[in-house]
């Protein structure tokens, strides 16, 4: 394996937690009580690695 640029780790890094799913509490706090939703629905960056690209 190559050797990988420190800032471009910390790119990487951002990346990968901008695209996780909000957590779960935020559903019945967006949506009210009893609403059955997806936390991904309102993540605010969607990104997969086939799908785009993070040009970092």
């Amino acid at each position: 394996m190559t050797n990988r640029y420190l800032a471009r780790k910390i790119r990487l890094g951002k990346k990968l937690l901008q695209r996780r799913w909000a957590p779960f509490w935020t559903v019945p706090k967006i949506y009210g009580k009893d609403r059955r939703v997806h936390p991904g629905r309102h993540t605010a960056k969607k990104r997969n690695w086939r799908r785009t690209k993070t040009e970092v």
